[in-house]
């Protein structure tokens, strides 16, 4: 089975076919898509964490925005 599938993938190499229809080419587009937009959310998440984390030592105090509801306190 493994032998079939790699004989297959290259037959497909030697004849420069890489794919057998317009699904594939779909397919193959939305996964690199996919893989992209992962990749970038990480670099994304690793220059906030190492960038911004060592240079922000203070971080901003949060004021309360709004009308204080009393009915709620006890």
């Amino acid at each position: 089975m493994i032998e079939d599938q790699f004989k297959d993938v290259v037959s497909r190499l030697q004849s420069k076919e890489f794919f057998q229809s317009d699904w594939d080419i779909a397919s193959f587009a939305v996964f690199f898509i996919f893989i992209g937009m992962v990749l970038l959310l990480v670099i994304l998440v690793l220059i906030r964490c190492c960038c911004c984390c060592c240079c922000d030592n203070e971080k901003p105090r949060r004021r309360k925005v709004g009308i204080e509801n009393v009915a709620l306190e006890p």
